[in-house]
């Protein structure tokens, strides 16, 4: 090789190496502490103080840029409440976050909440929703059927002005529901519509007007329902 090509050769060296450490430095002068951490978002339930309580040991001891923006989404969406995170930088050195709160629509096995997706979540700081919420359960997995069925029967029993107040599905596959605070329906595991609208025939021609007296209804039989009232022996009704 001969000088004038190694001269060239070094050059490009040089300027390799020079590129490299201004790079180096340029990312060392961008990457400081963070020092200001921005949170917006639509909160119903949860409040802002209690979320940058959550929030502030994720970003400790991090800075700006060195931070994984993917890994701290993943760890903020573990936070109670929040159903989706976003995570962005801000120039010269603040972190925001957009949080996207869960909507609770039921009770799920006496200690935690359902969102819309069937999804149950623990009800952390809050106790108060606003608003009564139907108690639903179920073994673990089944949030989504257990919703799904519990929309069902809403849409079928409003015509006789019934709200559920609960809703089981026993681990064996059984159902049963408990209408206005009151008179439990046992429907079983098998032939679910039709004896639904067993019930909603019996309780338009007798058993609505006697549901002050009435703990259960039991429609796992062929061709009737056993009604069992407050203080007597249970009675079976032929359709």
């Amino acid at each position: 090789m001969n000088s004038s090509a190694r001269g060239t050769l070094l050059g490009v060296l040089m300027i390799v190496v020079l590129i490299g450490a201004g790079g180096r430095a340029l990312w060392l002068w961008l990457d400081k502490p963070i020092a200001r951490v921005s949170i917006s978002g639509d909160l119903n339930y949860v409040s802002a103080s209690y979320l940058q309580k959550e929030l502030a040991p994720l970003v400790r001891g991090h800075t700006w840029l060195s931070l994984s923006l993917t890994d701290l989404r993943n760890e903020a969406r573990q936070i109670g409440w929040l159903r989706e995170v976003t995570v962005s930088r801000e120039w010269p050195n603040t972190l925001r976050f957009v949080l996207y709160e869960q909507d609770p629509v039921a009770r799920w096995n006496d200690e935690q909440l359902l969102n819309t997706r069937g999804q149950p979540f623990a009800p952390g700081p809050v106790s108060d929703f606003g608003r009564r919420l139907p108690d639903l359960g179920g073994p673990a997995g089944s949030g989504r059927e257990v919703l799904g069925y519990y929309d069902s029967l809403r849409r079928a029993l409003a015509e006789l002005g019934l709200s559920i107040t609960q809703l089981r599905l026993e681990p064996r596959g059984a159902w049963r529901f408990q209408v206005n605070d009151g008179v439990w329906v046992i429907l079983g595991r098998t032939d679910l519509d039709a004896r639904l609208a067993r019930f909603i025939a019996a309780w338009k021609r007798q058993l609505g007007q006697e549901a002050s007296q009435i703990r259960y209804i039991d429609l796992r039989y062929p061709n009737g329902v056993s009604v069992a009232k407050h203080g007597e022996t249970t009675t079976v009704s032929n359709d």
